[in-house]
């Protein structure tokens, strides 16, 4: 019963309904390190309300999470963030972001499986962590492209550059966004798509 009296149980809002137009669904996964913008990317481009596992950081952590770059961060990931969004009226796309603190890498592979592609988020300031993040998936042999993400304070290099530094092969699209803004967020997400149907249209993707 719920607070209202009744014997019913409230089903799903309208706007967080799955359309009935849609014909396939695909996973992906928003990948990176710790505050390179995971949490804010599913949070901006999602269409229905996004599910968060964020939890407040507290002095327990110090000596243990690496916060660099992000000293006013106050709450981190420590399972996954879950959101949605059509790409077409007949394709949705089911977004799901890792924890970034390493701490809680080991829910990776779970999140991974299933996946058909992937975005690495980077951060300029950061981007030793990516190695990591992209060696895992290519160890899970899931497809995926590089989104540095533009922090005000981070510097900026010419995109040869940056694939030149993150060992890049030349097919992998790499781009930048700014994940506070939906329709740079819904750019990357189909830069993957793009991604995704050259590799099947080419038999790489099976």
């Amino acid at each position: 019963m719920d607070f209202n009296g009744s014997d019913t149980v409230p089903g799903p809002r309208t706007e967080d309904q799955l359309p009935h137009t849609a014909q396939a669904a695909v996973k992906i996964v928003i990948a990176g390190g710790f505050g390179v913008g995971k949490t804010t990317m599913v949070g901006s481009v999602s269409e229905i309300r996004p599910l968060t596992t964020e939890e407040t950081m507290t002095q327990a952590g110090i000596g243990v999470d690496d916060n660099f770059g992000s000293p006013t961060k106050t709450a981190t990931t420590v399972a996954m963030d879950f959101g949605r969004i059509r790409i077409t009226d007949q394709l949705v796309l089911y977004l799901f972001g890792t924890p970034g603190q390493e701490r809680f890498w080991f829910l990776w592979n779970g999140l991974f499986e299933g996946a058909l592609g992937a975005v690495v988020l980077v951060d300029t300031r950061r981007l030793e962590v990516s190695f990591d993040v992209m060696g895992r998936l290519e160890e899970r042999g899931v497809p995926f492209v590089v989104a540095v993400n533009t922090f005000p304070d981070a510097p900026r290099y010419p995109l040869p550059d940056l694939r030149a530094a993150l060992d890049l092969a030349e097919d992998i699209p790499i781009v930048e966004c700014d994940v506070r803004r939906r329709a740079s967020s819904r750019d990357v997400l189909l830069t993957l798509m793009r991604f995704l149907h050259a590799l099947a249209q080419s038999g790489a993707l099976t």
